[in-house]
C-alpha cells in the first residue's frame, strides 16, 4: 500500500466518530433501515470449526458443507468477522454480553471443570434483553461459562477422585435459566465433567460412576451417568432444536422466539456418527464438520416445515479458530496428511493472537432483509449480536449494557456505508495477549514469537510461508497487502503503533469501546484470573 493510500486509509478511519455518530450505526439502526416487525433469531456458533474449513470460503476444502455452502447462498457471507477470543468461554461471555471477557475476572484461557458462573448476575444479557420484549428464549448445547454447583460437604466442587463431592440431588444455581433462557438442555463441554446431559437447572440422571479416562474422549476426571455415549450429544442436540422451532410455530406462532445452539462439534472428542464417517476427504475432524453442516441442514428444514423461514434471521459462526492439540490429527497435520487447510491461508489456530485464532466464517440469511448471495467485508465481531439485537427491536441499550458492542445490521442488510462501523475490534489470545485491529492494521501488542497456544507452528509452514522470527516488542501487519502476516511492520512504522497502542488502552481504561460513559473500574476484590486451557 502507498504511503499516499494510507494517509487516506487512516484519514477515512479518523474520521470514523463523526461519521458513525451522524449516522446511527454506534448503538441503534437507522429508522429507514429499521425491519416492519422483530424475526425468530436462531444464533448457531460451532466450536473450533476454522476458516477454511466451509466450501463458501475455501474452494479447496476436503470437506462437503452443502447446507452452509447453501446458506451463504441465500444470504450474505463476511470475510472479515472475528470471535472476541482465540478460546472458548470469553468468546461465549461476549457474545452473550455484548462485553469482552478481559474486562471480567477471566484475563486468559478457559473455565475449568467446575468452574463458578463468570457473567456477573446483574449484568444485561441477549436473552434477557430480547426476553424483556416479548421473545420466548432457549438456549441448547455448550455452555461452560460456569455453574454454582452444590456440593454434599459445602467445600468446593471437585472430582479428583473420580465421583467428587457434587451433589447431583439439587437444582445448579447462577446457569443459563437465571440469566435470560426460558429453558435450557445441553452439557458443560464433552470433556470436562458432569458427563451427562444437563435440562434447565438439574442433571439429567444422577452422574454415579467415574468416567473412563482414555484419549479421544473423557479426558478430565468425573463422574458420568450409567451409558453415556460422547457420540450420542451432537444428534441429541439436533433433534432438541428442531424440536423447539417446531413447538414453537405450533404453541405461540405470535411470539419470536431467540433460539441459541452452541455445538458441541468439530470440538475434541472428534466422534461423528457412524453415518457421517468417511464423508469427507479430511479424517474424522472432517467428518465431524460434515455432521455439523447436516445439524444446520436439519434447522433450516424445519424453519421451511413451518413457514418459519421469512421470518427468522439465521446466524452461524464459530467460537474461534481450528484445534491443533488434543484432536490427532490438528490443523497443522491435516495439512501434511489430507491437503486440507482449516485455517485456509491464515496465519495461526485457536488460542493464537493471529488471524487463524479469531477470524472465523460468519453466515447470515434473512429473506427479504438480507440480500441472496451477498458478501461483505466490514469488519464485525461477535460481541456486536446485543446491539444489533437492541437495532432490531428499535431500542436504545442502557449505558452500562453491551459496552463494547456495534449495530451490524447495516452491514447485514448489505448497505454500502460510507465510514466502518467499528471504530477499532480488540482481540484476545488464549493466553491473554491483545490484540487491537482497525481498518488494515493489526497490532499484537505483545512479543509472539512462535505462536500463542500450546504448540507453535510447524517448521515445514514457516519455511513454506516465508515466516521470520520476530525480534520486536510487538507485532504490526497490513493485513490488505499482507493478510497471511509474514513482514512484520512494528518497528518500520512507529506512529501506527503509538496510535494503535494508545486507543487500546484507551479502551480498555474507560471500560468500553463504544460511545458512552466511561464505566467504573472492577471492584478492588474482584480476582484476577488465569485460568487453564481445555484440554
Amino acid at each position: 500500500m502507498s504511503d499516499s493510500l494510507c494517509r487516506r486509509e487512516f484519514l477515512r478511519w479518523a474520521g470514523w466518530s463523526a461519521g458513525a455518530a451522524a449516522l446511527g450505526f454506534s448503538r441503534v439502526a437507522q429508522a429507514s433501515a429499521a425491519p416492519q416487525a422483530t424475526p425468530n433469531i436462531v444464533y448457531i456458533l460451532a466450536d473450533d470449526l476454522g476458516y477454511g474449513d466451509l466450501g463458501c470460503y475455501n474452494a479447496a476444502s476436503k470437506i462437503p458443507t452443502p447446507n452452509l455452502d447453501r446458506l451463504a447462498k441465500e444470504g450474505i457471507r463476511f470475510t472479515d468477522a472475528h470471535a472476541p477470543d482465540a478460546v472458548c468461554t470469553p468468546t461465549r461471555y461476549g457474545l452473550l454480553t455484548g462485553r469482552y471477557c478481559f474486562r471480567s475476572r477471566l484475563k486468559a484461557g478457559v473455565l475449568p471443570p467446575w468452574g463458578p458462573p463468570l457473567i456477573e448476575r446483574t449484568r444485561l444479557t441477549v436473552p434477557a434483553l430480547l426476553r424483556r420484549h416479548g421473545y420466548t428464549t432457549a438456549g441448547l448445547g455448550k455452555w461452560h461459562l460456569g455453574w454454582t454447583w452444590p456440593t454434599r460437604d459445602g467445600q468446593p466442587p471437585r472430582s479428583t477422585d473420580g465421583l467428587g463431592n457434587v451433589d447431583f440431588t439439587r437444582p445448579i444455581a447462577d446457569g443459563p435459566t437465571t440469566l435470560g433462557f426460558d429453558s435450557y438442555f445441553g452439557v458443560d463441554l464433552p470433556n470436562y465433567p458432569p458427563y451427562c446431559f444437563i435440562e434447565n437447572d438439574r442433571t439429567v440422571g444422577i452422574p454415579s460412576l467415574a468416567a473412563p479416562m482414555e484419549r479421544g474422549g473423557f479426558n478430565r476426571p468425573g463422574p458420568m451417568v450409567p451409558g453415556w455415549k460422547l457420540v450420542e450429544i451432537l444428534p441429541e442436540l439436533t433433534r432438541r432444536a428442531v424440536g423447539y422451532i417446531e413447538q414453537s410455530a405450533k404453541t405461540h406462532p405470535e411470539k419470536s422466539f431467540f433460539l441459541y445452539l452452541a455445538l458441541t462439534a468439530p470440538h475434541y472428542p472428534v466422534v461423528p456418527a457412524p453415518q457421517f464417517q468417511g464423508r469427507s476427504q479430511a479424517g474424522e475432524y472432517g467428518d465431524f464438520v460434515v455432521q455439523v453442516d447436516d445439524t444446520v441442514g436439519q434447522v433450516l428444514a424445519a424453519l421451511s416445515r413451518t413457514h418459519l423461514t421469512d421470518k427468522t434471521l439465521v446466524i452461524f459462526t464459530s467460537d474461534n479458530g481450528p484445534e491443533c492439540v488434543e484432536i490427532d490429527p490438528g490443523a497443522y497435520e491435516r495439512v501434511k496428511l489430507y491437503g486440507h487447510r482449516s485455517m485456509d491461508g491464515l496465519r495461526g489456530v485457536k488460542r493464537d493472537a493471529w488471524e487463524g485464532g479469531h477470524r472465523v466464517p460468519f453466515l447470515a440469511r434473512w429473506p427479504g432483509q438480507i440480500p441472496a448471495g451477498a458478501m461483505s467485508d466490514e469488519i464485525i465481531c461477535h460481541v456486536d449480536l446485543m446491539a444489533t439485537c437492541a437495532a432490531l427491536l428499535g431500542i436504545t441499550l442502557p449505558p452500562d449494557a453491551g459496552v463494547d458492542s456495534y449495530n451490524i445490521l447495516p452491514a447485514l442488510q448489505g448497505q454500502k456505508l460510507p465510514h466502518p462501523i467499528r471504530e477499532a475490534t480488540i482481540l484476545h489470545s488464549g493466553n491473554g495477549k491483545f490484540v487491537l485491529r482497525q481498518g488494515p492494521w493489526v497490532l499484537i501488542d505483545a512479543r509472539t514469537g512462535d505462536g500463542n497456544g500450546k504448540r507453535g507452528e510447524p517448521d515445514w509452514l514457516k519455511q513454506e510461508r516465508g515466516y521470520t522470527a520476530n525480534t520486536a516488542p510487538g507485532e504490526l501487519y497490513d493485513l490488505r497487502e499482507d493478510l497471511p502476516q509474514r513482514t512484520n511492520l512494528y518497528a518500520q512504522k512507529p506512529e501506527i503503533v503509538a496510535r494503535l497502542k494508545a486507543l487500546l488502552e484507551k479502551y480498555k481504561a474507560e471500560g468500553r469501546s463504544t460511545p458512552g460513559p466511561v464505566q467504573p473500574p472492577p471492584s478492588p476484590n474482584a480476582r484476577a484470573t488465569s485460568i487453564s486451557d481445555e484440554k
